[in-house]
């Protein structure tokens, strides 16, 4: 019995797992049938295949035992794996008399290869676009997952904000999930009937392989910038653009940003090893918009541009404000171009994309305008803001803090580009994580104060956003940055349930109470 020929949800042998030579069984039996991949011990249940691996602060195989425990049927082990403190002997003591143990070179990559067989294989079955670059990921996903919507064509989703397989709604952990995860949200989106994928696939995804094996349709590049540069993450830019990179490796056709000063160099690459297309709104690209002009309706904003391609001609809207978002538009329409959707439905699909926490509008009866968006980096805050100054003559009160635990560089340049651009900067609390606060705004005060702009500080961040709007005038625009979609905030000692456009909403109501 092969994995082709399987009926769909039957298990797999672990004879047919190690049929090549990258994977040797141990111990155990090869007729033990297998119908789970986990990563993590705590899910494992007979029946699972326990893949260990190693990650920057625990080894998997410190949890074989762990796994035993919950009655796995077999292990994945790592050859490279620290022999002395995870020698063979020691591996089959904790395990059970009929668990299997198998080996191989990297067990990172095994986990995308034995999913694949384990799942049958989902990947082959979905036409899937895979989104990488620093900014514009969720925005894409968002625009092009609601076109295949009005194209009548069912799709999941995999990213930051949410990922949605089988109709489901599942928590997103990572914007790319582990290989296991993927791969099983994958079944289930083939087996309820989707017949396309949009992921964000992140650095990191692409640096651990957590998508390993997955063959894109379309694949597109946005932009690189300044981001996620740590001990665990990526050491330098030259590590990050490399990560980024990979998404080419495995792709139809790639997509690149042509505006983006890092073009040039993805294009080299992803050549020879797929066909390769430009979008911008400069220079000889494939994928145009020219004309833009913004347009205000309500709470809603938003940009209209006419829109040159090789599959369509003609006028888009967008209710998305912004340069930056016509070219997240530019690349879900080149996607949609090399996917076949009907120009109909790209149009009709643009006009409805609302993106959480993406340049989200709050409603309320202040005369004010309120915008929430995720902006958490420098650039991103600078685009939010240059887009904004595009539409009013009013003032920008912008709202903002730093995550604790992460880089400090980008305290000091988000002060930089507050007090550069906005008119008054609320400075507030993010996540402080395990840091003081107060010294993480103190560090954005320091990138703030050279600039000459005027800040004000309050650390309870419903009491920062409720005070903005307070002395907003009419006409004055409040963007609330950092958080966007997330509906938590992280202390300490504690995580709470905290959501910028409810507090909005929330101060906004009470606000309008207290004037009357």
């Amino acid at each position: 019995m092969t994995a082709k020929t399987r009926e769909r949800g039957d298990p797999m042998l672990i004879s047919e797992l190690v049929k090549t030579d990258a994977f040797e069984l141990i111990s155990g039996s090869g007729d033990i049938d297998i119908d789970s991949v986990e990563f993590d011990s705590r899910a494992c249940k007979p029946g699972s295949l326990f893949v260990a691996i190693k990650g920057f602060n625990s080894d998997g195989h410190e949890y074989i035992g762990s796994a035993a425990a919950k009655g796995v049927s077999a292990v994945l082990i790592d050859s490279s794996r620290d022999k002395e403190r995870y020698g063979i002997d020691d591996i089959l003591k904790t395990l059970g008399p009929d668990t299997a143990v198998i080996e191989t070179r990297d067990t990172r990559k095994a986990l995308g290869i034995v999913s694949a067989e384990v799942y049958d294989h989902p990947e082959r079955k979905l036409d899937i676009a895979g989104i990488t670059g620093t900014k514009g990921k969720t925005t894409i996903t968002f625009m092009l997952r609601s076109i295949l919507d009005c194209a009548g064509i069912s799709s999941g989703l995999v990213g930051t904000v949410r990922n949605i397989a089988g109709g489901k709604i599942i928590k997103s952990e990572h914007t790319t999930p582990e290989s296991s995860d993927l791969y099983r949200m994958m079944r289930d989106m083939e087996a309820s009937g989707d017949k396309a994928l949009v992921m964000e696939v992140s650095s990191q995804g692409l640096k651990f392989d957590r998508a390993y094996g997955v063959r894109y349709k379309v694949a597109a590049f946005t932009n690189l910038y300044e981001d996620h540069i740590a001990p665990t993450e990526h050491p330098d830019m030259e590590d990050y653009f490399a990560s980024k990179l990979k998404i080419f490796d495995n792709c139809q056709t790639g997509i690149i940003n042509g505006d983006s000063s890092y073009a040039a160099d993805a294009a080299e690459y992803a050549s020879g090893k797929c066909d390769v297309l430009f979008y911008g709104t400069d220079g000889n690209v494939d994928i145009k918009a020219s004309g833009i002009r913004h347009f205000s309706e309500g709470c809603d904003s938003g940009s209209v541009f006419e829109l040159a391609s090789p599959w369509y001609q003609g006028e888009i809207k967008i209710n998305l404000p912004g340069k930056f978002n016509v070219s997240n538009a530019l690349c879900a329409i080149a996607c949609a171009g090399v996917m076949g959707i009907p120009f109909d439905s790209v149009r009709e699909g643009l006009a409805k994309a609302r993106v959480p926490g993406r340049m989200q509008p709050v409603a309320n009866d202040l005369g004010i305008s309120v915008i929430v968006d995720y902006a958490h980096n420098a650039a991103a805050l600078e685009n939010v803001l240059l887009t904004v100054r595009e539409y009013t003559d009013k003032r920008i009160i912008c709202v903002f803090g730093c995550g604790g635990n992460r880089s400090r560089t980008r305290r000091f340049e988000m002060g930089e580009v507050s007090g550069r651009m906005a008119d008054l900067t609320v400075i507030t609390s993010d996540n402080p994580r395990n840091e003081d606060p107060l010294a993480i705004i103190e560090d954005i005060v320091t990138g703030i104060e050279p600039t000459g702009g005027v800040y004000e500080t309050e650390p309870d961040r419903a009491r920062a956003i409720k005070h903005a709007m307070s002395i907003a005038n009419p006409g004055d625009v409040v963007i609330i940055a950092g958080k966007g979609h997330e509906d938590y905030q992280i202390f300490a000692n504690r995580t709470i349930h905290f959501d910028d456009g409810e507090a909005a909403s929330a101060a906004a109501a009470e606000i309008k109470e207290e004037r009357q």
